[in-house]
């Protein structure tokens, strides 16, 4: 049996709408982790904000150091359920959480030289390395929601708003200008933080190469990538770290969802029991179009649907889709990459329930490791 119809046979009795994490895809890809951090020295830490599923933290930590956190809530998640070191940056912190943040945290950057003077008085008595971010208005991410570096940006400080006056106690650097990159993008970044931030490189001890890597694609240029980051240690002597979320959980996850009703306006429609809007924000946010096993381009096989999502949003679809096979009631299919940016920003709009959350476990197994029901939906409003 191949491995297609492997999946399908393993997930054919799974309950639908779910989340489905292969505990073997993403084993491959922490593999890949470990070796660029063992070739090349630096850190790579899991990025909660793409990641977050913690009933898979122990295989994780056995191949990274740590987390990397936005919130206050996911500092703690990291430091409770993973451990080691706890990474934090936010574009703004509260003096009502702050405290916090340093039981929790390893390393805390600032998004400005403002915060940064706000709260430098409170890292006394802490073992906690503070950063500042920068930004070198250099990116080649097309999306504009995702571009850090569009023009008047919020996240990070330009080099003509840079104060050197009050860099006394910052140890680190952060940049995160990435989204979905090749190393060749990081490549032409550092040229260009070198150009603009190189004396302040020479007075810290370690780099934050942020997130946006795309390790574990098929693709990606390991070698390059090994090679930039043991220049750049040895050109500056820091550490360097790094914080994907993304490749951590690239192409180990899937959404299985079942048709519920086919109707028909001038075409096909399949009503499915997942939401776009709900589920799998991204698709609508990007736009994109998720892959689908034995799902092809529209009017490429005989039979052509539109996939609607459950929501009542009128914009609430996955995409058009052709089959070999007409679509009937009941009929499971597979949404492919769906690990990562859908768990953790899911929500319960329309009131439509959460997917399961499953571990596809290396003997074949499926473990249901959480339920969602009528209860997550009400204690979450007032």
């Amino acid at each position: 049996m191949d491995g297609k119809n492997s999946l399908i046979e393993q997930l054919r009795d799974i309950d639908t709408p779910s989340y489905v994490v292969s505990e073997e895809l993403l084993k491959k890809n922490l593999k890949i982790l470990k070796h660029v951090q063992d070739e090349s020295g630096c850190k790579i830490i899991l990025a909660l904000k793409g990641f977050a599923m913690h009933s898979l933290f122990p295989i994780i930590k056995e191949y990274l150091p740590g987390t990397t956190a936005s919130s206050l809530n996911e500092a703690r998640l990291g430091h409770e359920k993973f451990g080691g070191e706890v990474h934090v940056y936010a574009p703004a912190y509260q003096e009502k959480e702050f405290a916090e943040y340093l039981e929790l945290a390893s390393h805390v950057t600032f998004n400005s030289f403002s915060q940064w003077k706000r709260f430098r008085n409170k890292f006394n008595g802490h073992n906690v390395e503070c950063g500042i971010r920068i930004n070198p208005e250099f990116s080649e991410i097309e999306f504009p929601l995702y571009n850090p570096c569009y023009k008047n940006s919020r996240l990070g400080v330009t080099l003509a708003e840079f104060d050197d006056e009050n860099f006394d106690g910052i140890s680190g650097l952060h940049f995160h200008t990435h989204c979905a990159s090749n190393s060749n993008a990081l490549q032409k970044t550092l040229k260009v933080v070198e150009e603009k931030f190189q004396s302040v490189l020479e007075k810290v001890t370690w780099v934050n190469f942020g997130g946006g890597h795309h390790i574990t694609r098929d693709d990606y240029d390991l070698d390059l990538l090994i090679k930039l980051i043991v220049d750049f240690k040895a050109k500056y002597n820091v550490e360097v770290v790094m914080e994907p979320g993304e490749a951590v959980a690239l192409n180990t996850g899937y959404i299985v969802t079942s048709v519920v009703d086919i109707i028909r306006n001038d075409m096909d429609i399949a009503m499915l029991d997942t939401s776009a809007a709900a589920h799998m924000p991204d698709v609508m946010e990007m736009p994109y179009r998720p892959k689908i096993i034995d799902g092809f381009e529209p009017l490429d096989k005989k039979y052509t649907y539109r996939l609607g999502g459950l929501t009542c949003l009128a914009g609430d679809v996955v995409g058009d889709y052709s089959f070999n096979s007409p679509l009937k009631i009941g009929d499971k299919l597979i949404l492919l990459d769906m690990a990562h940016y859908s768990m953790v920003k899911n929500n319960t709009f329309n009131g439509v329930e959460l997917p399961s959350i499953c571990i596809l476990r290396e003997n074949g197994n499926v473990e249901v490791v959480k339920k969602f029901g009528y209860d997550d939906y009400k204690d979450r409003l007032s």
